[in-house]
């Protein structure tokens, strides 16, 4: 793969002042003097842009552009990387592609600059894997958590624990050569005392993973109750636009409305259902089943209640039936209640009519999606269900490690399930890795990266 040099545009396709196409490999100068005039990139030193043209076979001038040369080994790729600026719109950005791939280059797969960059040492995969999830980053704090990984703060704890572990584990696969002489080569407080650490550590990471979840995939809020409970006016306030229809009449949501809103940063997805209620035709009673079903597909749901009705008992079995992970109670209408009334203990009073209440609402709802000020260091946050998968089976390993250490069991199996513990940590950062396991990672990047 690395004896070719490939290239792809950087920059999305359509309409742009400026469009960047990127090339990397052995043959990436050769190639782009190919296609340059004006400029000689093989003289040139690193780090340096120059302004040519790119022009055709027969010499035409295609275009006007900037091009910038990076060395190897010091450039993204830790190979040899030309970056051609061009004008923007697709006919500019093509021809110049054509004429690159016509003078030698070859078409870049998705992630194949970044993959090469991993194979090259300049980054590990979890660095790899953060560029990925910071270009599709929802939220901010979904994008400080994907600068962290980035710049190896999270590569380096358990690159670290790794490392400290690693040497006892050899020292220990080292006395099974000499089992006859009872030696001991590994230091058996250091041992216990590292195993305690990284059960505080890797537990500490493997319960991270819920609230990195819901920073990439953000938290699903079905709101739900009785028709005229006030469900549309309150997203509508939320939100801050007119997104649902609101009337007096019963029954006028028959389908779900999803709009999206960051709240502290966090991504919320909220889901306007159709009332809790008996149907009366079939159109209205697709809208009640479809209301079941993003009830259950839901991370949390907020529930609102007439407060001048309360919560009748048919409402609190639905409740009871649909198994909603998160409840949060939301008492609407409370501007009609007497002075002095408060909503039942749990319960947010608020009144969407008046726009009252609106924060706590949304306080409720990060505290009961995990998002309230949990897990404040990036670093230490999980947000790859690969990642999350890994930590969790070197966790059970090394527990049973701790009870293999504690126990007085066989150096064998001491040896083992501490070497487990090595492999799925070595699964994260690319220590120990497959063709398979990069061929997924880097089928989720685009193109030109």
């Amino acid at each position: 793969m690395h004896e070719e040099t490939i290239v792809a545009l950087a920059t999305p396709r359509g309409q742009s002042a400026l469009a960047v196409i990127r090339m990397s490999g052995p043959e990436a100068i050769v190639v782009a003097d190919r296609v340059l005039s004006g400029v000689d990139l093989a003289a040139s030193e690193s780090h340096r842009l120059h302004v040519g043209s790119v022009r055709s076979a027969a010499g035409d001038v295609l275009d006007q552009v900037v091009a910038g040369l990076f060395r190897a080994p010091s450039s993204a790729t830790g190979e040899d990387v030309v970056e051609i600026t061009c004008h923007g719109g697709d006919v500019a950005a093509t021809l110049v592609m054509e004429r690159l791939v016509e003078a030698g280059a070859r078409q870049a797969g998705p992630g194949e600059f970044t993959r090469r960059a991993f194979m090259n040492g300049k980054l590990d995969l979890a660095q790899a894997e953060a560029i990925a999830d910071l270009i599709h980053a929802r939220s901010e704090r979904a994008h400080r958590v994907s600068v962290a990984h980035l710049y190896g703060a999270y590569s380096e704890l358990i690159g670290s624990f790794r490392e400290e572990m690693l040497d006892l584990v050899s020292l220990i696969e080292l006395e099974l050569d000499f089992t006859d002489e009872d030696v001991e080569f590994a230091d058996r407080e250091r041992l216990g005392a590292l195993i305690a650490s990284g059960r505080s550590l890797l537990g500490e990471l493997e319960a991270s993973y819920r609230y990195g979840r819901t920073l990439t995939d953000g938290v699903r809020v079905v709101i739900a109750g009785r028709p005229n409970a006030g469900k549309s006016t309150l997203l509508n306030v939320l939100l801050g636009a007119d997104r649902a229809i609101v009337s007096d009449v019963a029954g006028t949501t028959r389908d779900s409305i999803e709009a999206e809103l960051l709240v502290d940063g966090h991504r919320i997805v909220w889901v306007d259902t159709a009332g809790v209620r008996q149907a009366t035709d079939a159109v209205e009673a697709e809208g009640v089943e479809r209301s079941r079903r993003a009830v259950a597909e839901a991370d949390v749901v907020l529930y609102v209640v007439d407060a001048t009705r309360g919560m009748a008992q048919d409402e609190r079995e639905w409740l009871r039936e649909v198994g909603a992970a998160a409840i949060v109670l939301v008492y609407n209408k409370s501007d009609q209640m007497p002075t002095g009334w408060v909503a039942p203990d749990g319960a947010v009073a608020a009144s969407a009519a008046e726009r009252r209440g609106m924060r706590e609402v949304l306080e409720a709802v990060l505290e009961a999606g995990g998002l309230a000020g949990a897990f404040a260091d990036e670093h230490r946050t999980v947000t790859s269900a690969r990642h999350a998968a890994h930590i969790r089976a070197a966790h059970t390993a090394l527990r049973r490690a701790d009870d293999a250490f504690r126990g007085g069991v066989s150096e064998d199996a001491l040896a083992m399930d501490l070497r487990a513990v090595l492999d799925e940590l070595g699964m994260i950062t690319g220590a120990i890795t497959n063709d398979d396991v990069l061929g997924r990672i880097f089928s989720r990047f685009c193109i030109g990266k």
